[in-house]
């Protein structure tokens, strides 16, 4: 539940920082080298949704089971953590990462790599937490559902 908060909060203040930045953003994301024009203005309005939808979930439902909105969550930090790692390799010199829009700014070095693979990792703890969860209360299910169920004798008329 902690960790749904926080996540929340991040993306909360990504989502504002974003969208506070959002003329900003299409350049911000162009400079990673594999969008330009409308396509990096798609590709933000995308990012700023998903970030919003996961803030909004995580913060006002930090005990829901859901998947939703982590594997939303999931893809959004793969898509970040693709874009870093590419133009990372590629040598690019960004100045701005972009996760906060102008705000925050953070240079792309090797430790903004870092940060996005802890941030997938608690993807997978969400996951498989939520994925655990689920099949627990599905076994709760079936347990109460067969205990409510009247056992009748085979031989019974």
């Amino acid at each position: 539940m902690i960790l749904r908060l926080v996540l929340g909060a991040l993306f909360a203040a990504m989502a504002a920082g974003q969208l506070a930045s959002f003329g900003a953003m299409p350049d911000i994301i162009s400079a990673y080298g594999l969008t330009s024009g409308s396509a990096s203005t798609t590709l933000v309005i995308l990012l700023i949704a998903a970030e919003a939808v996961v803030a909004a979930w995580f913060l006002a439902r930090p005990r829901s089971r859901a998947l939703a909105p982590v594997w939303i969550y999931t893809g959004v930090f793969l898509l970040w953590t693709l874009l870093t790692l590419q133009a990372f390799v590629r040598g690019l010199d960004l100045d701005n990462c972009g996760c906060f829009g102008n705000y925050l700014r953070q240079p792309l070095r090797w430790w903004v790599l870092i940060e996005d693979a802890l941030l997938l990792l608690y993807a997978w703890l969400l996951l498989h937490g939520s994925t655990r969860g689920q099949a627990t209360n599905a076994r709760r299910a079936r347990h109460t559902t067969h205990a409510a169920t009247p056992h009748r004798r085979k031989d019974a008329p």
